[in-house]
């Protein structure tokens, strides 16, 4: 947006020289995060009311989810000999 409003000022004035060409270069208006095209202020943000609370609280039972589903896969595989790790590795020394 400021590099097209840029290059169409220069492409307007052949030569910098002028001092118009460079006053309307640097008064080019800067654009934030906080404000309109207009200038006119964004409304403040919603404030999360339980962040890192609400984090914790979905976290900690997600891993503990996770890890039951994950032992009682881990022994219905060995149970039913899909995967049962071999003794044989261990003989390497």
């Amino acid at each position: 947006m400021v590099f097209t409003r840029v290059f169409q000022s220069v492409v307007r004035s052949s030569s910098l020289a002028t001092t118009d060409a460079r006053a309307q270069l640097l008064r080019l208006p800067l654009r934030r995060k906080y404000t309109y095209r207009s200038g006119a202020l964004k409304p403040m943000p919603d404030i999360t009311p339980f962040g890192l609370f609400g984090v914790i609280c979905t976290v900690i039972p997600g891993l503990l989810i996770g890890a039951t589903i994950s032992k009682n896969m881990a022994n219905f595989l060995e149970e039913n000999d899909l995967f049962v790790p071999s003794d044989d590795d261990d003989d390497d020394d």
